[in-house]
């Protein structure tokens, strides 16, 4: 039977082979050697009224970070709405907007997609985010589904050049996602003082994060859409809002074009009746 005799092994070839298996880290201070712990109740009984303080101290940090976030992103909010309360006209504001670095979505778009259209005109249609067209283009609804938003205006008699178009972002989110509650926050202050700058008398909201824009809610898009809503501007402007389904939802579920049309001849209807 040989004998197994014990290779010599120098601490640096031994932290080499710790650190090769993935131990690169130390958990504390000094060497604890786990052989010879006492396993006992009282010593369970602590370890787990250690784990049970730990949680406690993170969720109370947790909290914390979360105020200090909410804080902080109200600060920021403030700060957007107060520099552009004082730009007075469309392209002042999107020059700002161009410049305006405080949302991230800025850092992965291509372009910034303002607008499209005639400024001023009686109906302002909001969409949600740009798509890949639109971003390749700086241009809202230019792709797929904007194709079909024309065949929409066309139904009640109108094209592009009639109405105003914008997003409540003006930068795609990556891979079309959508746009997260602090995005919308960020970006919020820009299109109220887009609409406010454009003085429409109807306002179309496409899609679920428009409908949301509006209502301050996360009301779904098919219990809102047909039912007008009103959206009021800083300046106490009462403006009527009919909710309606996204042309790119359209695009996935063409049943529901019957009713985006029943909701379009609702705003024909308005808007024939104006002064």
């Amino acid at each position: 039977m040989s004998q197994i005799t014990h290779c010599p092994i120098s601490y640096e070839e031994l932290l080499n082979f710790y650190k090769e298996s993935g131990a690169d880290t130390a958990l504390t201070d000094t060497p604890v050697n786990h052989f010879h712990k006492s396993h006992s109740a009282e010593n369970e009984v602590k370890q787990i009224s250690d784990i049970s303080h730990n949680k406690q101290t993170l969720s109370s940090l947790e909290q914390k970070s979360t105020s200090s976030y909410e804080s902080d992103k109200m600060r920021f909010k403030d700060s957007i709405e107060e520099m552009v309360k004082n730009i007075k006209t469309l392209d002042e504001l999107k020059s700002a907007l161009l410049s305006f670095d405080g949302c991230s979505l800025k850092l992965t778009a291509k372009n910034t997609c303002f607008s499209d259209g005639t400024a001023g005109s009686p109906l302002m249609l909001i969409g949600e985010a740009p798509g890949r067209e639109e971003d390749i283009q700086g241009i809202p609804f230019v792709g797929r589904a904007g194709m079909l938003l024309n065949k929409i205006l066309a139904s009640i008699g109108l094209t592009r050049e009639n109405v105003y178009i914008a997003n409540t972002i003006p930068w795609r989110p990556p891979g079309n996602r959508t746009p997260t509650p602090r995005e919308i926050a960020l970006c919020r202050p820009f299109i109220e003082r887009q609409i406010q700058l454009a003085n429409p008398r109807v306002l179309v909201a496409l899609g679920g994060t428009a409908v949301q824009f509006f209502t301050g809610t996360q009301s779904g898009i098919i219990r809102m859409r047909g039912k007008w809503l009103t959206y009021e501007t800083a300046d106490n402007i009462k403006i009527p809002v009919m909710p309606t389904f996204h042309p790119a939802y359209l695009l996935r579920t063409p049943s529901q074009k019957k009713l985006t049309w029943t909701d379009f001849l609702e705003v024909k209807s308005f808007l024939s009746n104006l002064t």
